[in-house]
């Protein structure tokens, strides 16, 4: 068989029928891997049941609940191949043309990331993203194609967390996923922002196309509301950790007024929330902040300009 210089680092909360599901569907396009599978659940013990189905695989039965954040590093820190394919539970494998992504990172050393394209539950086709300032806020949304795209990789914005292949020798360098954002979201747009500024690169390979119905654990386990304000809170996160540019933090700071008033006078008092959440964390912010930002190369500007 076949090595692979890839670790499959899979993280796991509650939702075990279709990981366990997934995970005999996703098998035998796994072998020649190191196969990591990091259970975030304390109460629950998997490790007897993953053997069962891939003998060969890593198990942690995490003794407290790291989030996602914590789980993936964890899970990075158990990896002993030089590249980390960060697959979530609910990704369902076409074949096994992940492995082709090697070819894109020994053709550019700079690269970081490739993310691969993901087919919705409704069919539809994601993983490219884009980048953009507005409103004092970078903002991130889906990059649309015409129907004659060329099937060659284009830069992305961020590679996201449950279904992109990464070099570990750069996830680490560059610190790691942020706890910060703990338990989810934001967390992978902050690391591929970071590995842009620190002159590294990312790409969308629209030809490595997986299955990924996003939010199958978190729509079942966690309210809206405390999604939404967790969103806000480390939508405010991000900026103040990795904004940069003068003219863009000057943009940012006089928005805020405007914004948070805004979503009084509307009632969003989820927005509000979140903001005085990420209010609350600001000390721990500008620490990250002052570690991170020492790695930095290239300014917002240069960086969101790629994505107009």
């Amino acid at each position: 068989m076949k090595r692979y210089p890839i670790s499959v680092v899979i993280p796991v909360y509650k939702n075990y029928d279709m990981f366990f599901r997934n995970l005999s569907k996703n098998g035998p396009y796994l072998e020649g891997c190191e196969v990591i599978v990091m259970n975030d659940y304390p109460k629950e013990k998997i490790a007897n049941r993953v053997k069962k189905i891939f003998p060969q695989a890593k198990i942690s039965d995490n003794r407290k609940n790291f989030g996602f954040a914590g789980n993936i590093n964890a899970g990075v820190g158990k990896a002993t191949r030089n590249y980390i394919f960060m697959m979530n539970s609910d990704v369902i494998l076409k074949d096994d043309g992940f492995k082709k992504s090697l070819d894109y990172f020994k053709k550019d050393h700079k690269l970081f990331a490739v993310s691969f394209a993901q087919y919705e539950s409704d069919g539809k086709l994601v993983g490219a993203n884009r980048g953009y300032f507005k409103n004092g806020m970078v903002n991130h949304a889906r990059k649309l194609f015409p129907k004659s795209y060329s099937s060659t990789p284009i830069p992305n914005f961020w590679a996201e967390g449950g279904s992109a292949i990464f070099k570990k020798k750069i996830f680490t360098k560059i610190g790691l996923l942020d706890t910060l954002y703990s338990p989810f979201y934001w967390e992978d747009i902050d690391l591929s922002y970071r590995a842009w500024k620190a002159g590294y690169r990312i790409v969308y390979a629209p030809t490595i196309k997986v299955q990924h119905y996003h939010e199958s654990t978190i729509g079942k386990y966690f309210d809206k509301s405390s999604v939404l304000v967790t969103v806000y809170r480390n939508q405010f996160t991000f900026q103040w950790k990795n904004l940069t540019d003068g003219d863009f933090l000057i943009s940012h700071i006089l928005s805020l007024p405007k914004l948070i008033l805004g979503s009084i006078i509307k009632g969003d008092r989820l927005l509000f929330k979140g903001f005085v959440k990420a209010v609350w964390r600001l000390p721990r912010i500008i620490k990250s902040r002052q570690k991170v930002t020492k790695l930095f190369i290239k300014s917002d500007r240069a960086i969101l300009n790629q994505f107009k």
